[in-house]
């Protein structure tokens, strides 16, 4: 699906607000989770893996979310029905996520796109994207949780395609970094001024 038909999609677009995060922090940030050039290749390498098995990989996750009512509820009606195109809007985004994780460079523009992904998630602008009648906000504690499954579930498909080891640990490894600092930026708007 290219960029253009993923309703919501905003990567690149200029008139996003620039991130409250400089890349100067960013690059503090990659140090605090070990995140370097060699990461960045091994993301590249796993997108190679991963380009042809998104549907698969997002399968997975959707099973996982759809699984956990508490989880689903944030998909769902105030009254707890779930909104079907609320989820398949999401999905299409959540597939452009994992690309954008391997194939992006990790600028100002990737910056800005982290802060509006992370506002969705927050009540200055959840549901306004998809104009849905959803809760008002995901919850920070399982944006923190979900590091954990989002990470152990790709490690499959990375060793499915034939790679050694050493390279499936290394795209593996890169992987984690990457979702341990995406969610860090995405919890700063939780954070109230001063802390």
């Amino acid at each position: 699906m290219s960029e253009a038909t993923v309703p919501g999609y905003r990567y690149g677009d200029s008139t996003l607000p620039a991130s409250p995060v400089s890349v100067e922090e960013l690059d503090k940030l990659k140090a605090a989770v070990l995140f370097g050039e060699a990461d960045e290749a091994a993301l590249r390498q796993a997108w190679d893996v991963l380009k042809d098995r998104v549907e698969e990989v997002l399968d997975v996750w959707y099973g996982f979310v759809g699984a956990n009512k508490h989880l689903v509820a944030y998909f769902s009606t105030p009254e707890g029905e779930p909104v079907g195109e609320y989820l398949a809007a999401v999905r299409h985004r959540f597939g452009k996520w994992i690309e954008d994780t391997c194939t992006r460079p990790y600028d100002a523009e990737w910056l800005a796109y982290q802060q509006e992904i992370a506002v969705r998630h927050t009540p200055a602008k959840k549901n306004r994207t998809d104009h849905v009648r959803s809760v008002p906000n995901v919850s920070m504690r399982y944006m923190v949780a979900f590091i954990y499954p989002i990470t152990a579930t790709i490690r499959p498909f990375l060793a499915a395609a034939g790679h050694s080891e050493e390279e499936v640990e290394a795209m593996y490894q890169a992987w984690f970094k990457s979702v341990t600092l995406q969610v860090a930026l995405w919890t700063r708007p939780y954070l109230t001024e001063g802390w």
